[in-house]
């Protein structure tokens, strides 16, 4: 009988709002066109996924606006921290997912950022539709409603 390999994951970034923001409908996964020094910051953890988004430039797909920090060892040779950096995604996806954006109007959301048991840098991203307001509240209150009966279970356990 084989064991179930279990992945492991080093999460670098968590994007908090995405869930809370947009309706997720589906995630994948896609790789990083990094150069060195922003390899090296995300391995000290100096990266932001708040206010980034994924969008097309020539028929690909870029993540936009998301800050790596610049590393302080590479002197002259460092980054730009917001530049558009290219998600390396097969063709047929690309397709797919553009399309999903051009004719539903969806958004492709970040949600994490980590490295893979191979130690290579991957993004999930989603296809999300914004929340309209009232589900954002539907949300805190389902959250709360949870957190307190969690409360009250354990203190009746007690």
């Amino acid at each position: 009988m084989a064991k179930k390999k279990e992945s492991t994951r080093k999460i670098i970034a968590h994007n908090k709002r995405a869930k809370f923001d947009y309706a997720l409908i589906e995630t994948i996964e896609a790789g990083l066109m990094l150069t060195g020094s922003e390899l090296k910051s995300l391995r000290a953890g100096k990266v932001s996924l708040n206010e980034s988004y994924a969008g097309e430039m020539d028929a690909h797909i870029y993540l936009i606006n998301a800050n790596i920090a610049k590393y302080p060892l590479a002197k002259n040779f460092n980054h730009e921290e917001r530049r558009p950096r290219a998600l390396l995604m097969h063709k047929k996806q690309i397709n797919k997912w553009l399309g999903a954006i051009r004719k539903k109007g969806l958004t492709l959301v970040p949600v994490c950022l980590y490295f893979n048991e191979r130690g290579i840098v991957k993004l999930e991203i989603a296809l999300g539709k914004g929340k309209a307001m009232q589900d954002k509240r539907a949300t805190i209150k389902e959250r709360d409603w949870n957190r307190d009966k969690s409360r009250i279970l354990k203190g009746s356990m007690d």
